[in-house]
């Protein structure tokens, strides 16, 4: 049975921050999709912080890539905040490193977004 799984929001400098914890997997992924579609769409920078996800697999993936294409379909960016190597592993064998914008830090994803840094944006579009 799969763990709670919880989902908060803030903003920071213009941009949206999803703070995800507990477990996305098949259970629990329709939250974390639903509040990723309904920000990704907002025309906003969106991060969406991982470090304190302990379990994803394809389904949660899967979210943060759809996530992904539709920010860059209109015209912002996703950076994906994750400090685990165990979970950056998951993105450089799904190849998914290639599309998504990693961060180490939510202060380094910001500082790429107010730089201009659009790395892994257009790829998924």
């Amino acid at each position: 049975m799969s763990s709670a799984l919880t989902v908060r929001v803030r903003r920071e400098q213009g941009c949206a921050i999803l703070t995800v914890a507990g477990e996305v997997d098949i259970a629990t992924v329709a939250q974390l999709r639903d509040r990723l579609s309904e920000l990704a769409g907002s025309g906003c920078p969106l991060i969406a912080d991982l470090d304190q996800v302990r379990f994803i697999d394809a389904a949660g993936l899967g979210a943060l890539a759809a996530a992904a294409g539709r920010s860059a379909a209109h015209g912002t960016t996703l950076r994906v905040v994750c400090a685990q190597r165990r979970t950056r592993r998951l993105f450089r064998i799904t190849r998914l490193d290639r599309y998504l914008a990693i961060s180490r830090t939510v202060a380094e994803a910001l500082e790429l977004i107010a730089a201009g840094d659009r790395t892994g944006d257009n790829n998924l579009a």
